[in-house]
């Protein structure tokens, strides 16, 4: 490598780690400004003066969202299993395989919140 290739990669690093560390000195912000927005953001999870109904709302909430995360990362792994399988066979079929699974579960856990809040909106009118 030449010397100017080198400093080329020292000034990247450079900048690189720069860009960085400048974010999180400039939006830092002191705990006494934060409290009241962990409050409220308590309160809007299911805080000590919330009903059941939206406590089990926002645990289902969380627990769609982690589903969601865990269909994500799935699809992303199996893509990345197919695009390095450099032609073997085995490594297409898995991959074809998460995603097709994938799938599938997104579809059933979709269709049976979906078929949920349909029964309990109708029987919540009652």
């Amino acid at each position: 490598m030449s010397i100017l290739h080198k400093q080329k990669d020292k000034l990247t690093a450079a900048l690189l780690m720069l860009s960085l560390a400048i974010p999180s000195t400039a939006f830092a912000q002191g705990i006494k400004s934060a409290l009241p927005n962990l409050y409220k953001s308590g309160e809007r999870l299911g805080g000590a003066e919330s009903d059941l109904p939206t406590l089990v709302g926002s645990i289902i909430n969380a627990a769609l969202s982690m589903v969601g995360l865990i269909f994500l990362v799935l699809m992303v792994y199996a893509g990345f299993l197919w695009m390095t399988a450099s032609g073997e066979e085995s490594q297409v079929e898995k991959a074809q395989d998460i995603i097709k699974g994938s799938i599938i579960g997104i579809v059933v856990v979709v269709s049976a919140y979906a078929i949920t809040a349909f029964v309990t909106s109708r029987l919540g009118g009652v």
